[in-house]
């Protein structure tokens, strides 16, 4: 890659290999017009952040809202708002996969995107947006967290999920280059703002297009107001990588 971007591979895919596959672009190309290109969406609806920036955390606050000013879908919006600020055709999902139960909701959102892809054969990305979860022994909550332009930004990562051969997941090298272009924009343009792209043997859904990833915006020890920010950020990232498929 031309940039800084760093890619966490645990899998057991050898360094070499990857290396040659995120120096080829994805097979997708973006089209002008109103046909929507992207879908953003959330398996996990209700992830919310903490509301104020302090130097301490309240302990019985589960990060959960299903206020959608608070949770995944403002910080949803805020993605959807910059790319359609630029033109790109973008649908939004608010659909809570994940309440009353977390159990299945990878399965229930899986249908709703293919509920879009069957109506909307036009989109070619699908990006699932969450927020981390990160805590040190102890308990102690992580913020991930830079500042951009003096102003303070929850870091991101994109996770591209590795086949391990059980998944059905045949093209998913595919994501893995669209996750490293994002990756590389982003370190170009705001050096601290991505932590490492996560390879794993994950699914998350990504056999559903070639350009299906999960982004996690900051943790649970961010504020919502950091993690709108890096929304905004991620997305001017997601926008030039977009432009480079036109």
């Amino acid at each position: 890659q031309k940039g800084s971007g760093f890619i966490r591979n645990t899998t057991k895919g050898a360094r070499d290999v990857v290396l040659a596959e995120i120096a080829n672009k994805p097979d997708i190309t973006i089209t002008s017009g109103n046909e929507p290109q992207v879908l953003i969406m959330h398996t996990h609806t209700t992830e919310s952040y903490e509301l104020q920036d302090a130097d301490f955390y309240d302990k019985t606050y589960n990060a959960r809202s299903l206020d959608n000013s608070q949770n995944m879908v403002r910080v949803g919006d805020e993605i959807v708002k910059q790319l359609e600020e630029v033109g790109i055709g973008v649908l939004h999902d608010s659909t809570v996969h994940a309440y009353p139960s977390y159990n299945g909701a990878y399965d229930r959102s899986a249908e709703t995107v293919k509920k879009y892809l069957a109506e909307y054969p036009s989109i070619k990305v699908v990006i699932d947006v969450h927020r981390d979860a990160i805590e040190r022994d102890g308990g102690v909550r992580v913020a991930p967290t830079t500042e951009i332009n003096g102003k303070k930004a929850a870091q991101f990562m994109l996770i591209a999920g590795c086949d391990d051969g059980t998944m059905n997941m045949p093209n998913y090298m595919q994501n893995l280059r669209f996750a490293a272009m994002i990756q590389d924009n982003a370190s170009a343009m705001f050096p601290t703002l991505a932590r490492p792209v996560l390879f794993s043997y994950r699914h998350y859904n990504q056999d559903l297009t070639y350009g299906s990833l999960l982004v996690e915006v900051g943790g649970h020890a961010n504020t919502l107001e950091e993690a709108l920010y890096s929304a905004e950020l991620v997305s001017d990232a997601l926008i030039k990588t977009l432009n480079e498929h036109t």
